[in-house]
């Protein structure tokens, strides 16, 4: 009953704050981004917040209590991604979208493609931005079917319904203020939570005598788990959607630079508590009917009452601020990029502003039914990032440094990548061939064909 207690407190008090915020979000530019004013501090918690979430907390601990210490790479790859994200492409499309008042990733893509691609590649970010919600709320329904026995259909719907209300309120600038709420309480859980956990199980002696497997210590590779996932998750973290439209918000490249940076230092420094966490839930409780268990587990039935409930908070916060981050971005680009674009191009601010709050509740919805279905965090997850790499990375990196790509160049990149991943999967059933995972080929040809057409047209050109 304490920990029940504990999360509907913490919940009400963040919808309190969200809905207080919303009312100074009067119009769709305060809405999808922030006013433009956005500085480091803010930029770096929402940031972070957004990038701590089911994958880095339920997944990588699952990850760690399944494969070891390979599953470091899980967050470590999104740090890396963050990095280059922090240093070259962030603060250049910062600049590119203040210049042209773009708010949204399809803006971007209209505006150095043409609405063929900016359709083309909504659509599959819409579906891609379904699963890392509904990833999100499988982890929250985790964590309250471990906490109080909620069913895990209902903890979907009970996910979804909150972190619903407080985005609807007022988008990015209601999000980034909740977001630094929720991002204290996951450092000051996390940083009380692990050293004692690692007491409880009898200190770094008792996880170091772990070996259930050959390769558990290997940090390059151990399952699926491994330095590959910098392939599947590096540059996902340099282009998501979510991510550049809360770059979007910022007031300056300084601030992009900064907030950006601090959020993969951040990150880097993160990476190995989930998979500690995970190993210490591997020694105490090594019967776990399911990895995704380990550390909800560990917080309610390895630490004392007071601390585990910290522990719980911070990690019910970092599946909100990421199932925020993946509703913000699905919301504004049904709004933006379908309404606005193709359903009422001379729609008033208020009506787009309605619209919008309408999009997030329907999506919120959707988000709910694909988690009752979806098999885990790591799936719905991997699912997302192979879609977002191989169909985002080269039109973004592309339309920004390469200044003679046109839309044929970009679409056929996004073709050959989907199709790529799509026979990958169909023949091999998404399994490695020779080390290439499916995200990696479909990079690659995305890469390739983008390459060779160009190279051709220049060659028709000259």
């Amino acid at each position: 009953m304490y920990y029940l207690i504990l999360l509907v407190v913490y919940s009400l008090a963040q919808i309190a704050l969200g809905v207080w915020i919303g009312r100074r979000v009067r119009t769709t530019r305060d809405f999808f981004v922030a006013g433009r004013s956005l500085g480091p501090g803010l930029l770096f918690s929402t940031m972070l917040a957004a990038n701590i979430g089911a994958g880095s907390t339920v997944g990588a601990a699952a990850l760690g209590y399944r494969d070891g210490l390979a599953a470091v790479w899980w967050v470590g790859a999104a740090s890396i991604g963050s990095l280059v994200l922090a240093l070259w492409v962030g603060p250049a499309m910062r600049r590119t979208a203040a210049a042209h008042d773009l708010r949204t990733v399809g803006d971007f893509l209209e505006f150095r493609f043409g609405v063929g691609v900016r359709t083309t590649l909504s659509v599959l970010l819409w579906a891609g931005s379904i699963f890392i919600l509904a990833a999100q709320l499988i982890a929250i329904a985790t964590i309250l079917n471990v906490v109080v026995g909620l069913r895990l259909a209902a903890g979907c719907v009970l996910g979804g319904f909150l972190i619903t209300i407080y985005f609807t309120a007022g988008g990015l600038l209601t999000s980034a203020w909740v977001n630094v709420v929720q991002l204290t309480v996951k450092l000051i859980g996390f940083a009380i939570a692990l050293p004692l956990a690692l007491s409880r199980a009898g200190g770094w002696s008792a996880v170091a005598a772990l070996h259930p497997t050959r390769d558990y210590w290997s940090l390059w590779h151990r399952g699926e788990s491994g330095i590959l996932y910098l392939a599947v998750l590096g540059p996902a973290f340099v282009v998501s959607p979510g991510l550049l439209q809360k770059i979007y918000g910022a007031r300056d490249d300084r601030t992009v630079r900064v907030g950006v940076g601090l959020n993969a230092a951040s990150l880097a420094a993160y990476a190995m508590v989930p998979v500690v966490l995970g190993m210490i839930a591997r020694v105490r409780f090594p019967e776990l009917a399911s990895p995704q268990l380990a550390l909800p587990t560990v917080l309610k039935e390895g630490l004392p009452a007071v601390v585990g409930g910290l522990g719980l908070a911070a990690v019910f916060s970092a599946e909100l601020s990421s199932a925020d981050a993946a509703l913000f971005m699905l919301t504004t680009s049904l709004s933006q990029d379908l309404y606005r674009r193709f359903v009422a191009p001379h729609a008033s601010d208020a009506q787009l502003l309605r619209i919008t709050r309408i999009t997030a509740v329907a999506a919120g919805t959707l988000g709910v039914l694909v988690a009752l279905v979806a098999a885990s965090v790591i799936t719905a997850l991997t699912i997302f990032y192979t879609l977002m790499s191989v169909s985002l990375f080269v039109p973004i990196v592309g339309g920004l440094y390469v200044p003679a790509a046109r839309s044929r160049e970009a679409m056929g990149a996004v073709v050959a990548g989907v199709a790529t991943v799509v026979v990958r999967q169909f023949v091999f059933g998404g399994a490695r061939v020779y080390g290439i995972t499916p995200a990696m080929a479909g990079l690659a040809a995305a890469t390739g064909v983008f390459a060779v057409l160009l190279a051709l047209r220049r060659g028709s050109e000259s």
